[in-house]
């Protein structure tokens, strides 16, 4: 720990000298101004002050809308404004949120998911009765583009808390949304930032795990975080092509080197059967829409996750309709190399 790593930021101490509030809250955007001012209302409405609480916006340096407008009319001085001098991706964003951070604790709120009240003061309370753990998180609730709720997290235990037997969890599925948990500044100083081998998914599920592997974890039971579900999740080409599932598969992979060596195997094996139940759920999904070069994708990385009876007997029967919609589209069943 705490040494530099090739593949993940080192996150320095903060100088001597420099106020040091409680909370960062933390808030990378990109091309996501339309949803940036529910975020900020939803962090304005608990803000302790200047002195409890840093609020900032980091911008990857956006192209269709002006996120530093929407932070000048809603908030004026009080919430800072970083622009990336240009666009570095989203997870060097994360970098540059927690390099720029300041606080004791950490709140990386993407700027299109938001929280409900009593969010922040719950969340101390489980530092305060708990200074060993890491890391406290909340159920949080799926919302739509239009913010009307989806689903809500499933309870990880009846009451508040530490978790028991936390790694053993998080380490086969992802149960954690981005704006739900909250992380000690020298917890990534210990650790360091997210590993950039993962380009598009897994890299929040790795560091999740990270942190299970070396401290405690705290738990709220009440749901105080919003993860919003955009309407391009099936669209969007890291699910189409199956990208998605190759990432959390490198995730899996990255994750069993530092997982305890009883169990490492046993509980990488779960995970990759997870994420092939995964891919297969969004292979009927994309065959609902129509959209058979997505199935086709989803279907060959669930199979390269896992070749169980259970995941071949599911895929086979996906393989005829997603056969049949291919022939239908006069798409070929072997992938063209430039796609």
């Amino acid at each position: 720990m705490n040494e530099p790593h090739p593949y993940r930021a080192t996150i320095v101490p903060v100088p001597e000298g420099i106020p040091r509030p409680l909370w960062s809250v933390m808030i990378p955007t990109y091309n996501c101004a339309n949803y940036l001012r529910e975020t900020l209302v939803s962090v304005l409405a608990q803000d302790p002050g200047t002195e409890v609480m840093q609020i900032e916006v980091i911008d990857d340096h956006s192209t269709k809308d002006d996120p530093e407008a929407v932070v000048r009319e809603l908030a004026g001085d009080r919430v800072s404004f970083y622009r990336q001098p240009e666009n570095v991706g989203y997870i060097k964003n994360f970098e540059t949120c927690l390099q720029r951070s300041r606080g004791q604790l950490i709140h990386l709120l993407h700027g299109d998911d938001c929280v409900r009240d009593g969010f922040y003061r719950k969340l101390q309370r489980g530092f305060e009765e708990n200074v060993d753990i890491g890391a406290a998180f909340c159920r949080h609730i799926h919302i739509d583009e239009q913010g009307n709720p989806i689903w809500t997290s499933y309870l990880e235990q009846p009451e508040s808390g530490t978790l028991s037997n936390w790694l053993e969890r998080i380490a086969v599925k992802q149960l954690i949304q981005a704006p739900s948990i909250v992380v000690r500044r020298d917890v990534y100083e210990q650790l360091g930032g997210f590993d950039r081998r993962m380009s598009c998914w897994g890299e929040d599920w790795e560091m999740w795990v990270r942190i299970a592997v070396h401290y405690p974890v705290w738990y709220e039971v009440e749901p105080l975080a919003l993860y919003r579900r955009g309407a391009t999740s099936l669209t969007g080409k890291s699910v189409r092509t199956g990208k998605n599932i190759q990432d959390f598969r490198q995730a899996v992979n990255i994750v069993r080197e530092y997982l305890p060596s009883k169990s490492a195997n046993k509980l990488s094996r779960t995970a990759l059967r997870n994420y092939a139940f995964y891919a297969l759920n969004s292979a009927k999904d994309f065959l609902s829409a129509g959209d058979s070069y997505g199935a086709r994708n989803q279907l060959r990385e669930a199979l390269n996750c896992d070749l169980s009876i259970a995941i071949v007997r599911a895929s086979i029967k996906l393989m005829i309709p997603i056969f049949r919609l291919m022939i239908l589209s006069g798409l070929p069943w072997r992938q063209p190399a430039n796609s």
